[in-house]
């Protein structure tokens, strides 16, 4: 594989929180406008992973890479920071209306004219209706769609999404992903998700990391790994059956 393939490359990443390592990675290369899934049993290490990849906390130890930039225990450039953003899963929106909530990035960024961009968003999380409405009124479903829209209106490089359809209805569920294929396919964009829906990870994801313990144990395309896992404790987990 080449190296414009890869976009974030971690070597000996560790994480530790009161002396407790709750992260040990080795070795990760995240393919540039794939889908990456990460699934595992609560406590595995998934959503800490994320917060490393946004750059949101620094490694204990190792390295951790996007492209020709590498953390050195400073924060990176807003340039860097820009590239990347998350989404929540439990969203946090400003005390303002939905449309000023999904114009906010943009206008961090000195944007002007925003309003068929924002618009835009709307109709793709199918919210246009409820522009002006307060967003902390709104329902989970519809907090979830606006924080969507709100970290696609910046046209991220990098979406990271922590358990984005958790506890949503099976129609939200539905549009989300389908967002989230459009996204990819359309615009390049990488993505890491974390999940604890082992059949949404099959649904959506090219390749599939499963975490337990705060380590990677099994990683590849998808599709082989759901059909013929190489660790026993893989399949355990895919089984539905409990991993500790």
């Amino acid at each position: 594989m080449s190296n414009s393939e890869i976009l974030y490359t971690l070597r000996g990443v560790k994480k530790e929180y009161n002396r407790r390592t709750v992260l040990k990675i080795p070795a990760l290369d995240i393919r540039r406008g794939k889908i990456l899934a990460l699934v595992g049993p609560s406590g595995a290490g998934k959503s800490t992973l994320l917060r490393l990849l946004n750059f949101l906390e620094p490694p204990t130890g190792g390295q951790i890479s996007l492209d020709d930039f590498t953390l050195n225990g400073s924060p990176p450039p807003l340039d860097v920071q820009r590239r990347v953003t998350t989404v929540f899963q439990h969203p946090i929106l400003l005390n303002r209306s939905v449309v000023e909530n999904v114009a906010f990035g943009l206008q961090l960024r000195g944007q002007r004219n925003l309003q068929s961009a924002v618009m835009a968003e709307l109709a793709r999380v199918g919210l246009e209706s409820l522009a002006h409405a307060a967003a902390r009124t709104l329902s989970g479903g519809e907090q979830q769609r606006v924080a969507l829209a709100r970290a696609l209106a910046i046209r991220p490089e990098v979406l990271l999404l922590d358990e984005p359809t958790a506890n949503l209805d099976p129609g939200n569920v539905a549009l989300i992903e389908q967002i989230v294929r459009t996204v990819n396919r359309e615009q390049g964009v990488t993505i890491v998700l974390v999940t604890h829906n082992v059949f949404q990870a099959r649904r959506l994801a090219h390749r599939t990391a499963v975490m337990l313990d705060g380590e990677i144990i099994e990683i590849g395309d998808t599709e082989t790994l759901f059909s013929t896992p190489t660790d026993p404790r893989t399949g355990a987990f895919l089984r539905g059956e409990m991993v500790y």
